[in-house]
């Protein structure tokens, strides 16, 4: 019998995509504060980001904490010039995003129904509780997971939680995930197994952790497509 007995799964650019409305959303950021300063010149790509992750320990992760973020920096970088109309722009720009369809990344219902046919899968997301549950909700596939966790961090301490509570040890889970810091770096470092399908953006704060490209318990493929067969392949090994 394999070693392997739970595989789970990130949600966010991993299960549908989630990223790419983040970063219109920043686009159209840099066009209201455009109109008050030089965005070379103010650096806006660089604030924004500084805000948003100082702030992060206080807002958590997802798009209302982005918006909170927006309109800090935005009112710093202006110098408080920024009206009371762009303001309400960036938080239109936030209701956008949270009213936007879940749309599935090509082949993922399939891989995630052919490895559930031989694993118990999971669903371990991050990120506002209510717009994850909404996209939960929304996916059409969430009757095959086991358990759906949304944390507000995915890190050591949040998986070695979670796997107690499944009462498995870290050799027996594989995670995949498009970010190497919150789904790949903390389950290689527990002694589990991880499976990286990046994505074609990501958020800056996602980037910050390497994973070494021969690491022994990681696979890196393209797409789904390429899932139940990364899955099977780790599971032989553990085996």
């Amino acid at each position: 019998m394999s070693e392997i007995q739970l595989v789970g799964f990130d949600a966010d650019d991993t299960l549908w995509r989630s990223q790419d409305y983040f970063d219109d959303a920043q686009i159209e950021f840099e066009r209201i504060v455009g109109a008050y300063v030089d965005l070379r010149d103010a650096r806006v790509q660089e604030r924004l980001y500084e805000v948003e992750k100082r702030n992060i320990a206080l807002f958590g992760y997802g798009v209302k904490g982005m918006v909170l973020s927006m309109i800090e920096a935005a009112v710093d970088i202006t110098g408080q010039r920024i009206a009371a109309n762009d303001v309400h722009r960036i938080v239109e720009l936030g209701k956008s995003l949270l009213r936007h369809p879940v749309e599935l990344l090509p082949g993922i219902r399939e891989a995630v129904e052919s490895i559930a046919a031989d694993f118990d899968v999971v669903l371990i997301t991050k990120g506002d509780l209510f717009h994850q549950e909404a996209k939960v909700r929304q996916c059409g596939f969430a009757d095959l997971f086991r358990r759906i966790e949304i944390v507000s961090e995915k890190d050591n301490a949040t998986y070695a939680r979670l796997l107690e509570e499944f009462e498995l040890p870290a050799q027996r889970f594989v995670m995949v995930g498009n970010s190497l810091r919150s789904d790949i770096a903390p389950v290689l470092e527990l002694g589990g197994w991880g499976i990286h399908v990046p994505y074609h953006t990501t958020w800056s704060h996602e980037n910050e952790a390497t994973v070494a490209d021969d690491a022994p318990r990681l696979r890196r493929i393209a797409s789904a497509h390429e899932l139940p067969a990364a899955v099977s392949d780790l599971a032989a090994q553990a085996g």
